[in-house]
């Protein structure tokens, strides 16, 4: 990629910021929808998981193909096929028939999202080369989920009371065309030097893996355990398929030797711990707030401002703070807040109090906030920038696979325990362990942050950017590594 001047460079970062917008969008004013979806398309619990999961689903077992694919063909040329897929499935959302329909539709979406995020930080990553300089673009990209956080549930709420459910995704049509026709005139085309072959038998055991995890833990509480244990035995067995075939191929669809560094490493389980928590917490503030206290959408999207406020606010200081004093201080920080918060749900009952939900939002908010930037700049900083979007995928998957998770089981918990028959006496006792659960991502969090950030951990960063940094150099000359 061409050196750029700044008014150039922070354009390319508004236009991947964009993209991020839309996707980040799509996933919070769709948390403000679902009791309204629950009505019109007559949906379970599991139904409701299911449109949020299908998506990340999607998202999360693509988004290495679409990283490794942008390297070798071109970043801008899938940056711009993955806009317009998104915005092709955002309109066939809107005119879903039935919930059967939808969770497919959300699939198509999903296809053309695994292009969006992973690209753009692929982008952003060869645009600001400088470390500190990268990592502020990378703490406005955090902002930018606080944006979606804030503004997604009220537009959401604000668009279901007034047009319907349908019209959220519409708002994803006009973004996704100014970023396309920005995209088309001043992102400058990149990619890696040098080609990297496709792995079709990795990114199929990639999709065994997560899809038939996340349909067994969906599924238990409905079906019981011995009708998910084939898809358990699948995961695993894809799983095990993976680790022995992956490191034997020259050129992987994951590249495990990222993973001998602690803080990437760290970085990945802290981004599926993380996201797994947001994931069961919006999934249960947004039924608890609708269905059992009996608020409209509008004013449900309104409760989420103490969460979603903090969020946009503590991630360009995230981002200082990483440039200037690595991640520890703000995974330390975010790991207390995320874990505080929790506690105050699953030990408190903190939900069932104004003020008391009040805090524990905001608590969850800040923890957020100033988690992404150094779970981004983790898994990029140190990285050959040739592999930077396979490294950034890492990443984005990792995300889009906890918020999987986080719906999943938090969402068959609450399945499990509560009563069809007396929902509202029901609901924040049977929410109690997905709580629990929220606490343990948090404490997860804290830990990981304190134990991957330190000397030896980035010792071992060291070592390993440097053995990956060797490889690229023979490959490059032709030499078999």
């Amino acid at each position: 990629m061409p050196e750029l001047s700044h008014r150039r460079r922070q354009l390319v970062l508004a236009i991947c910021c964009m993209s991020l917008l839309i996707v980040s969008l799509d996933v919070t004013i769709l948390n403000v929808a679902l009791p309204a979806m629950q009505t019109d398309l007559h949906a379970s619990t599991s139904g409701l998981q299911w449109t949020i999961d299908a998506y990340t689903l999607v998202l999360a077992s693509l988004l290495m193909l679409a990283g490794s694919t942008a390297d070798r063909i071109g970043r801008k040329r899938v940056f711009i096929t993955g806009l317009v897929v998104f915005s092709l499935g955002s309109l066939l959302c809107s005119l879903a028939p039935n919930l059967d329909a939808l969770i497919w539709f959300r699939m198509i979406q999903a296809v053309g999202g695994s292009m969006l995020n992973p690209v753009a930080m692929s982008i952003i990553t060869n645009t600001f080369t400088e470390p500190r300089e990268r990592a502020r673009a990378i703490g406005v990209w955090g902002a930018v989920v606080g944006i979606s956080m804030a503004a997604g549930p009220l537009i959401g709420g604000l668009l279901v009371d007034s047009v319907g459910w349908r019209s959220i995704f519409w708002i994803n049509l006009p973004v996704g065309l100014a970023a396309l026709l920005l995209t088309l005139k001043f992102i400058p085309e990149s990619r890696a030097p040098k080609a990297r072959r496709a792995d079709p038998v990795g990114q199929l055991l990639v999709i065994a893996l997560f899809g038939s995890l996340t349909y067994a833990i969906i599924e238990a509480p409905s079906s019981g355990f011995t009708s998910i244990l084939p898809f358990a035995v699948l995961a695993l067995a894809a799983l095990v398929a993976l680790l022995w075939y992956e490191p034997r191929r020259d050129e992987p669809l994951i590249d495990l030797r990222f993973f001998r560094s602690a803080p990437f490493s760290g970085a990945t389980v802290i981004a599926i711990s993380a996201f797994s928590a947001l994931g069961g917490f919006l999934f249960l503030s947004t039924l608890y707030l609708q269905n059992v206290v009996g608020l409209d959408a509008l004013h449900a999207g309104l409760w989420m401002l103490p969460m979603a406020v903090p969020t946009f606010l503590c991630a360009p200081i995230s981002g200082r703070l990483v440039g200037s004093h690595g991640p520890r201080i703000s995974l330390l920080i975010a790991g207390t807040a995320m874990t505080a918060s929790a506690v105050m749900f699953a030990g408190f009952e903190a939900e069932t109090s104004g003020v008391s939900r009040f805090i524990g939002y905001a608590l969850f908010g800040i923890g957020f906030g100033f988690v992404n930037a150094p779970i981004t700049n983790t898994a990029v900083s140190g990285m050959p920038r040739a592999q930077a979007g396979v490294a950034a995928a890492v990443a984005s998957t990792s995300r889009q696979l906890g918020q999987t998770l986080g719906v999943a089981v938090v969402g068959a918990v609450l399945a499990s325990g509560v009563s069809a028959s007396s929902y509202k006496d029901t609901f924040v006792s049977a929410a109690r362990p997905g709580w629990w659960i929220l606490v343990v991502c948090g404490l997860a969090v804290l830990v990981l942050g304190a134990v991957t950030s330190g000397a030896w951990a980035r010792r071992t960063a060291e070592r390993t950017a440097e053995k990956l940094a060797s490889v690229e150099v023979r490959e490059a000359a032709g030499i078999n590594a």
